[in-house]
């Protein structure tokens, strides 16, 4: 089944998502860097912008996300993507509230860092579905020839 959201038969969804995945990981590396003393305060600063940035993106990739869950026929697929969505909602509303504990709290808080953690532990199940969903299930796939056959 091809996207429903596409550009020129390429899924807007997986376009997307690559921001705040790499945005908020790339926001544990630099809690990481700030905390264990090898970076200065700026280290904070990025993790915090980083963090924010990938909010925005996951808001934006919900979007085409959504338009593909409900093109969903197949009930099994559709159960995991359901799954896929609830998963990334809740990282989402982690990451939320993430950025405004750092916010209103102390920047060595231990918390924020925590919470980045299983966000990431969050993505990566959420992204597992995802590969499921693509992979097993065929879910924004276009049904295409195989290249030597279109010859």
């Amino acid at each position: 089944m091809s996207s429903p959201a596409s550009i020129k038969g390429h899924p807007i969804h997986p376009m997307l998502i690559v921001f705040p995945v790499g945005l908020w990981i790339f926001s544990l590396v630099a809690d990481l860097v700030y905390r264990s003393g090898l970076g200065g305060p700026q280290w904070d600063v990025v993790a915090y912008y980083s963090l924010a940035g990938g909010i925005v993106g996951a808001l934006l990739a919900a979007i085409p996300g959504l338009v593909d869950l409900l093109g969903i026929r197949d009930s099994r697929a559709r159960k995991i993507g359901v799954a896929h969505m609830v998963i990334n909602l809740v990282a989402v509303a982690l990451y939320a509230f993430n950025l405004y504990l750092r916010s209103e709290t102390d920047h060595n808080a231990t918390i924020p860092v925590a919470l980045s953690v299983i966000g990431v532990g969050l993505l990566s199940v959420s992204g597992w579905l995802g590969g499921e969903l693509v992979y097993i299930y065929g879910v924004a796939v276009e049904n295409r020839k195989p290249i030597e056959q279109r010859r």
